[in-house]
């Protein structure tokens, strides 16, 4: 009889545990997809925190208040993102517009390409015999592009939404981040807290290998990317070559995602020497090359300086952590991977430690 009762008790255990459970994940689940659309902005806004937290820390020292240092800074990148992007944004409409109405209208001339473009390798033919053509009759040559150039204005509107959509999510996380920035002592004590939870004794150490992981990955990805992009955009503005300032973001954007440089500019060298070929265009391409291969020597410099992980490390779970979820992913997979390169260190070093105990007492 005490065996069923017992029986009887454990079943409605289970079966309130069962439901309980059932219930808090749902409040979880309701809770992530309320929170789902403000996880990238405030994702965001934590990483420039964390990032942005040593500069902060050294401007107090300098200015004091903390709080307005914060706040005058936020307002310069803001200022610094809004317009510029304003102005950009402005000047691409009405020059796509004016563009549109000067093809309909015939009005638009293209000058004839120089006989040099015929000693471009490989396309110098072919892209002569087609600049030729655009140069006399522009409409019937773009005739059999029709639906591509259709396309491609379709797509470039659609990655000038997507851009301005990029840059006021920015504006947001930067807001977010200058909370977190004024309330920092909080926020970092809430974050160890969380993670001492989680983890134990070693919550305090990863809290701080994160937060230098993310940092890492600042200067050995980004800041490389906007130093290359800075000494792009000094040669190319230097040598008059056109659209400068956009050709120097493409290298940067390139540089972010480990792809080479090269890919822009090879073309820009083959361009400038297009238009000569004296001393100041192979300085230009000596200096351009210089640039591009430069990620090779400032990445294993300024990467994983001050964090006790391997360089390799951080720059897999970077570009990994990118291929996976984008943009986020840059840090988001660094802190991860390095996160999981000392968790398998802790194994390998339990290991050691049991074979060398049994060592001591075998002798």
């Amino acid at each position: 009889m005490d065996t069923i009762e017992q029986k009887d008790e454990k079943v409605k255990l289970a079966i309130e545990i069962a439901i309980k459970l059932s219930l808090l994940g749902l409040v979880i689940y309701f809770s992530y997809l309320i929170a789902k659309p403000f996880i990238p902005i405030i994702v965001w806004g934590i990483i420039i925190a964390v990032a942005l937290s040593p500069l902060i820390n050294s401007l107090e020292k300098q200015f004091g208040n903390r709080k307005k240092v914060i706040i005058g800074f936020i307002i310069a990148v803001i200022a610094v993102l809004i317009i510029p992007t304003y102005m950009l944004s402005g000047n691409m409409i009405d020059s796509t517009t004016t563009l549109v109405h000067t093809i309909k209208d015939g009005n638009i001339t293209i000058p004839p390409p120089t006989e040099k473009v015929k000693e471009w390798p490989l396309i110098g033919e072919k892209t002569y015999a087609l600049w030729e053509s655009a140069s006399n009759n522009l409409s019937a040559t773009l005739a059999p592009f029709k639906d591509e150039i259709k396309k491609m204005t379709i797509s470039a509107f659609s990655a000038l939404g997507s851009g301005l959509g990029t840059i006021f999510m920015l504006i947001g996380s930067f807001i977010i981040a200058a909370v977190f920035l004024i309330e920092s002592k909080g926020a970092v004590k809430f974050y160890h807290t969380v993670l001492r939870r989680i983890i134990g004794d070693k919550g305090d150490e990863w809290a701080e290998l994160s937060a230098l992981t993310i940092r890492s990955v600042v200067t050995g990805v980004i800041g490389v990317a906007v130093i290359q992009a800075v000494f792009a955009l000094i040669g190319l503005g230097l040598m008059g070559v056109p659209f400068a300032i956009i050709l120097a973001v493409l290298i940067m954007f390139l540089t972010i995602i480990q792809l080479p440089a090269l890919l822009i500019i090879g073309p820009v060298i083959a361009y400038v020497f297009s238009q000569g070929s004296g001393t100041a265009e192979i300085v230009f391409a000596v200096y351009m090359l210089i640039v591009g291969a430069s990620d090779g020597i400032l990445k294993p410099l300024l990467m994983g300086r001050g964090v006790d992980i391997p360089m390799l490390i951080i720059l897999i779970g970077a570009i990994g952590g990118m291929i996976l979820m984008g943009m986020l992913g840059l840090f988001i997979g660094a802190v991860i991977f390095a996160l999981a390169y000392k968790l398998f260190g802790l194994w390998i070093a339990e290991v050691k430690e049991n074979t060398t105990d049994e060592t001591i007492k075998n002798t």
